[in-house]
């Protein structure tokens, strides 16, 4: 160490050394600059740009260091330098640095550290050794090899601690204290180096003119310290473009953002892009400068200038507009400073989401189709409404309307004429009803009134009430059509008739029950003696729903007979409710309370199955005739249910007869007529029930070819007492021989109303005379049954 500090101070100009120095900072800073660049770099070609680069400049400043302190060595004797090993030391700084920190930048972590500071100061070392055995002199030189290798040692120190100052060198203070380090090593590895020859003259050697000389080495040296510029200029060139251009980039990302984003320092904005620049309506020249909190921004909590949470505010436009509800999240860049921190927020314009939850808002609060108060809301004002009456002593009235005409018009014109008669059936409710009264919609055609105030009750109520069926019963015009509509409705009082709002309401729905069965288009009040009988209908209709599942259905078969010879030719099956606790209920009781509560389909769909299985069992193929009700003809699935039914019992379709009333037409026409068709091409018998008591009973036969017509028992039974009704049951047997249809003749009491079917030519006929409707397995002798072995057997006599 003392020789290397000897030869520092007497054998070198301290003033170059002082240049090499400087030389090997800068290029060492540079080189650094350019590692931060090249490890950034995610493309292939363009990073191996950068490591050919990163080489040349620290290459060429290691190189420049060493010989620039090779200019500042002097021993007093003449001297110069080999050109071949002057080039190649070049040659080998520029591979080794350009590899060291490729090893760096591409194995990352430790390991990429270790082995580009080892490079490096392999590098450095071999270029120096290279370099110095191209120095001529007229004298020997001898080496000190444990100086050379200390020399090497602290190379390696310096290269290795370089990059671990360095570390991926993303900032300054990175870069130069990489550069220092770095820097460091080389020096030390080159003085020490310097530190281990001894020069020996020798007057008999000779100096080779082809050296390169002082001035040489120095346009030399020259010119790789403006090729360090250079490529140091480069880089920042480079840099300063690829900045410029991720600038440019990062400008049109932020100005495509549908959020506003705007850069403030101090709370003063230094940048804004389009989209905040539209929402202030003002140009980012305007707006830079301003204080973002006092002139535009106003947050509706009380966190006064914090910007680094969620806030919701508004925004008060430069041009004066209506201010805009806006939500803002910020973010600190750059933390410190004079200036203050660096904040980067995002504001989003809240219209189209406070729009939007207006619209959910007034949804969840109202029906969509006519903007009456819906259920929900409906509730809530009543409940509102009976605690305000119960605090005043005062009586108000709960009307519930249900449109009478509404599904017949829904069908026949299709649903979007049952939308505009709800929909005018609302405007016409609000326009008779004045504040504070409402009016709400339940669902389908059914709505509520809740009289408040409005005079004395129930006077008031039965006022409101007539004025509602007068408004309502004006047919709805849609598309050129004047439909019909009308209304029932059921009136409750609070607190005669209940004090909580669902009573008030179950109340008004039993009196709207009642006014429809009297006969629609009028009002009811509630009465007590309505409650119970309503509740044992809907008590039945509870239980209904568990009878079929429960077996509590079942078939009583009535026989049908040839009228000529009294053989029978088949059954009428004939359901009854086996109730558990009521005991054996009449269809005439449960079938209507079906119908309302939407049971009559599982119900049909029973009675078909169990008759078609029963019947396949029977020995003798009679047939079996089966009641369709109006809902079961219009069901879209009916010919396809049938069809399954057929194949799962193996009755022949031939044996089965479905009776229809002419009634049960009328609902849906071509629907029913279609389904018909459909039965009528599986095989199955249609027979007209009740013939005679519709009103087109003739073009009903026109349309559609029946298999049988069934004279109601209406008219049967007053044979010989009533001269019209004979004549009726006379003309229908005329009408069936006319068009060779068969006639069966229901309701046959006696005999001499067989007599008379039979002298008339009637062909079946059906009563008690003939026999009573059973269960199975009391139908005597008229049918032989097979049991699950295939046997026959008779079935026990009734």
């Amino acid at each position: 160490m003392l020789k290397t500090l000897t030869c520092l101070a007497t054998e070198h100009d301290l003033r170059l050394v002082l240049v090499a120095g400087l030389v090997c900072f800068g290029g060492c800073f540079t080189t650094f600059r350019l590692y931060s660049r090249m490890r950034n770099t995610s493309t292939h070609g363009v990073r191996a740009a950068w490591i050919l680069l990163t080489g040349l400049v620290a290459g060429c400043s290691v190189w420049a260091t060493h010989f620039i302190a090779m200019l500042a060595y002097s021993t007093g004797l003449k001297a110069g330098f080999m050109p071949i090993g002057t080039l190649a030391s070049l040659l080998i700084a520029g591979v080794f640095m350009a590899c060291a920190f490729g090893a760096a930048a591409l194995a990352r972590g430790v390991a990429g550290k270790v082995a580009g500071g080892v490079l490096a100061a392999q590098g450095v070392g071999a270029m120096h050794y290279t370099g110095m055995s191209a120095y001529v002199t007229q004298g020997t030189l001898t080496w000190d090899l444990p100086t050379v290798a200390a020399s090497l040692a602290l190379g390696t120190i310096g290269g290795v601690g370089a990059m671990f100052a360095a570390d991926q060198a993303r900032t300054l203070p990175r870069q130069l204290l990489g550069g220092l380090v770095l820097t460091l090593g080389i020096c030390s590895l080159h003085f020490t180096g310097m530190g281990a020859i001894t020069v020996i003259p020798d007057a008999l050697i000779e100096v080779p003119p082809q050296l390169l000389s002082s001035v040489m080495m120095t346009l030399a040296v020259a010119l790789i310290v403006s090729l360090i510029i250079l490529g140091g200029l480069g880089a920042v060139l480079i840099e300063g473009g690829a900045n410029d251009q991720a600038l440019v980039r990062t400008r049109r990302l932020a100005d495509a953002a549908y959020e506003g984003i705007v850069v403030i320092r101090a709370g003063r904005i230094q940048d804004a892009n389009a989209a905040f620049c539209a929402l202030a309506a003002a140009d980012v020249a305007d707006l830079v400068g301003l204080d973002l909190t006092s002139e535009l921004l106003t947050f509706d909590d009380a966190g006064g200038s914090t910007l680094d949470t969620r806030r919701e505010g508004r925004l008060r436009p430069r041009d004066g507009g209506v201010t805009i509800p806006i939500e803002a999240f910020g973010r600190v860049l750059e933390t410190g400073g004079d200036q203050g921190d660096l904040m980067v927020l995002a504001v989003r314009d809240l219209r189209e989401r406070r729009s939007a939850e207006e619209k959910i808002r007034y949804l969840a609060e109202h029906d969509g189709l006519t903007g009456l108060a819906n259920r929900t809301v409906m509730q809530a004002r009543l409940s509102q409404a009976l605690d305000q009456a119960a605090a005043a002593a005062e009586r108000l009235a709960v009307i519930c309307v249900d449109l009478d005409h509404f599904k017949e018009a829904n069908d026949l014109h299709g649903h979007l004429a049952g939308d505009a008669i709800l929909r005018e059936t609302a405007r016409r409710l609000l326009g008779a009803v004045e504040a504070p009264s409402f009016a709400a919609r339940l669902g389908g055609d059914e709505f509520v009134i809740v009289q408040i105030g409005g005079g004395e009750q129930p006077a008031a109520a039965a006022e409101l009430a007539a004025n509602l069926l007068e408004v309502l019963s004006a047919p709805v015009s849609y598309e050129g059509h004047d439909l019909p509509v009308g209304a029932s409705l059921g009136v409750s009082l609070y607190p005669d008739d209940g004090e909580a709002g669902e009573t008030l309401l179950a109340n008004a729905d039993m009196a709207l029950y009642r006014a429809k069965d009297g006969g629609r288009g009028r009002y009811r009040f509630f009465k007590r003696e309505m409650d119970e009988t309503i509740r044992e209908r809907r008590a039945l209709a509870r239980e209904l729903r568990t009878a079929v599942a429960s077996e509590e259905l079942i078939l009583h078969y009535q026989p049908l007979a040839r009228a000529e010879d009294g053989e029978i030719c088949g059954f009428e099956a004939l359901v009854r409710w086996a109730h558990p606790m009521r005991g054996v209920i009449a269809p005439l009781d449960f079938i209507p309370i079906a119908e309302e509560s939407g049971l009559i389909l599982p119900v049909g769909e029973w009675v078909l199955r169990r008759a078609c299985a029963d019947a396949a069992r029977w020995d003798k193929p009679l047939r079996i005739a089966v009641n369709l009700s109006p809902v079961q003809l219009h069901q879209a699935n009916l010919p396809s249910l049938v069809h399954e039914i057929l194949l799962e019992t193996g009755l022949s379709p031939s044996r089965l007869e479905l009776e229809i009333t002419e009634s049960a037409l009328f609902k849906d026409y071509q629907r029913a007529l279609d389904n018909l068709r459909r039965l009528k091409a599986l095989g199955v018998r249609i027979a007209m029930d009740d013939f005679g008591t519709g009103f087109s009973s003739l073009s009903t036969l026109q349309s559609f070819p029946f298999d049988k017509i069934k004279i109601d028992k209406s008219f049967v039974e007053n044979i010989h007492r009533d001269d019209r009704a004979t004549a009726i049951v006379r003309a229908v047997l005329g009408l069936g021989r006319s068009l060779d249809i068969p006639v069966t003749a229901e309701g046959v009491e006696t005999s001499e109303q067989l007599a008379f079917l039979r002298e008339e030519a009637c062909a079946e006929v059906q009563g008690y005379h003939i026999g009573r409707p059973a269960l199975l397995d009391t139908l005597g002798g008229w049918t032989d049954v097979k049991d699950a072995g295939g046997e026959r057997r008779k079935t026990n006599a009734a």
